[in-house]
């Protein structure tokens, strides 16, 4: 999504915790990856990606220290990866990506939020055919010739090459390919010396949205009450 439409998702978010929720986010994955890896990141590829994602927004070693070990001991708390699709106002299509230890409480606190917000929520795959899952690199574009490696990741399946920006406004390069992708292509960059700051995956749609400002925020109050609900971890629409 363009600078535009993250500028103004922050504008609305900004009475949000989101400091907060973004270390919390990391420790339900911590907590998923441990479950399906173990607890070594040298063995275990997806605990190391989101390591690395941890130390991006700074989360303190003691916390994820102590998530990893909460992770690995008795009685760690058991998170189900739940996907809920549905409309937001306008006929926004939307994904909502959840981490929940109870399925019951997630999806009545979900189809409520969509309820209050002029929204519906949908069955399985009433939205989620509209979008392709991609894989997201986010690299520091400090001495990258862009056109050169444009060039040499068409290879191994570059989708598109973007400009982005950190929360504090720092440039980086986005680099998307389709999920099935996701190894290839960070065995590439690992190769060409240009290890990723941080990498994620996200649903990208192939078609989107255009609306008037006022009508985008009536979409982006559903966004911002979804993404502050603690069992959700990720939101994706196709507004333009």
């Amino acid at each position: 999504m363009g600078r535009a439409f993250e500028k103004r998702k922050s504008t609305i978010f900004a009475r949000m915790d989101r400091v907060g929720k973004q270390f919390s986010k990391i420790s339900k994955d911590i907590a998923i990856a441990v479950k399906a890896g173990g607890s070594s990141p040298d063995g275990n590829p997806s605990l190391r990606r989101i390591l690395q994602n941890a130390r991006v927004v700074n989360m303190p070693k003691d916390r994820i220290d102590a998530a990893i070990k909460k992770a690995s001991g008795q009685g760690a708390t058991d998170y189900d990866v739940v996907i809920y699709e549905g409309y937001g106002p306008h006929g926004v299509a939307i994904i909502v990506e959840t981490a929940t230890d109870n399925v019951t409480r997630t999806v009545a606190n979900v189809r409520m939020h969509f309820r209050q917000h002029d929204g519906n929520m949908g069955a399985t795959n009433s939205v989620l055919f509209m979008f392709q899952k991609q894989a997201v690199f986010r690299l520091d574009p400090e001495d990258i010739d862009r056109d050169g490696l444009e060039l040499e990741l068409i290879d191994h399946g570059l989708l598109t090459l973007e400009d982005g920006e950190t929360d504090k406004g720092a440039p980086l390069l986005v680099v998307r390919c389709a999920f099935t992708d996701f190894g290839t292509m960070h065995a590439a960059l690992e190769a060409r010396g240009t290890p990723p700051v941080s990498t994620a995956h996200e649903f990208v749609a192939a078609t989107q949205t255009e609306l008037p400002d006022a009508k985008m925020d009536e979409v982006m109050e559903l966004v911002a009450t979804l993404e502050g609900d603690d069992d959700v971890q990720n939101v994706y629409t196709n507004l333009a």
